[in-house]
């Protein structure tokens, strides 16, 4: 592989990461605070229709972003009410706003568009245009959000309190801060963070919206999270891994490889997911959330 080839796979793998890796950081602010979230698919697809709905609508990017961003975040604080009101069970709650995210996108598209639940292809000033080496503006943002993201929970009293939460929450509380709301912030912070990346995904890779577009990254990213031990810089780590092996499945389509020949399309299509599968067999044993992470807290006891 010469240095062009090189550099092309690894813009690609930061571009394909750029998911991913939002999803993954919304999940360790969520978890870190005791909010165990598998919605994050949900979120993301919530995201994406939105952003390319109304960018479709507005001919605006920026309006379509907005519009992801308050999409994600509306459901995320459904699932903070559930989870953290209601003392609803953590897991069901995120697989239901998963399923509501999946029926809820594919219906409104049909409706909105009657294109089967697509929206129609974004150009322009519709779309998030490339602004350095065919990065787009969340693309290069991902990086800095998960060095926010570690600078904020181990530098900052915010991200002591909200660390607290998941790990103890009745000494948080006995110490005079609230519970709720340090899980209510978190809650919130992991809303945006899929929005954002919902957004990356239909504005700027995609140029549009498919049902089920998401494909597995939100559960692609809860198993960076665990691999990374709930640590930022480990999960940028992981989640550049992941879009580094995408993008090597996407180059080596109908490519014939040597003593093999053609791998067939779906065999390369499924090296992230055999991925996942091999940590989260391999590792989630050894990777210890916090303490009281999907426990819901009542006070007084």
């Amino acid at each position: 592989m010469d240095m062009d080839s090189a550099l092309s796979l690894i813009a690609s793998a930061l571009r394909l990461s750029a998911p991913i890796l939002c999803a993954c950081l919304a999940g360790l602010w969520s978890e870190r605070a005791g909010v165990v979230d598998i919605g994050l698919e949900g979120k993301l697809l919530a995201g994406a229709f939105a952003g390319a709905a109304v960018a479709s609508l507005t001919g605006s990017a920026q309006l379509g972003l907005v519009a992801a961003l308050a999409a994600a975040l509306l459901l995320a604080l459904l699932h903070g009410y559930a989870s953290i009101d209601r003392g609803g069970e953590q897991i069901v709650c995120g697989m239901a706003i998963n399923m509501i995210a999946a029926g809820a996108t594919a219906l409104c598209g049909a409706a909105l568009f009657g294109e089967g639940g697509r929206t129609p292809a974004l150009e322009g000033a519709a779309r998030l245009a490339p602004l350095f080496a065919g990065q787009d503006a969340i693309a290069l943002a991902a990086p800095c959000c998960a060095a926010a993201t570690g600078f904020i929970l181990f530098r900052t009293r915010f991200g002591l309190r909200l660390r607290a939460a998941g790990e103890h929450p009745h000494a948080l509380e006995a110490a005079g801060v609230s519970v709720r709301r340090a899980r209510y912030a978190a809650v919130a912070v992991c809303g945006l963070l899929c929005g954002l990346g919902g957004a990356d995904l239909a504005l700027a890779q995609a140029a549009g919206f498919l049902p089920g577009m998401s494909a597995g990254k939100g559960f692609i990213a809860l198993a960076a999270l665990v691999f990374a031990k709930w640590r930022p810089g480990a999960a940028l780590l992981v989640c550049l891994a992941f879009g580094l092996l995408e993008a090597c499945a996407i180059r080596l389509q109908g490519v014939a490889l040597p003593l093999i020949g053609a791998v067939p399309v779906q065999a390369i299509q499924a090296l992230p997911y055999l991925l996942t599968v091999i940590l989260l067999a391999g590792f989630v044993g050894r990777a210890n959330p916090p303490a009281a992470s999907g426990v819901p807290f009542v006070k007084g006891r």
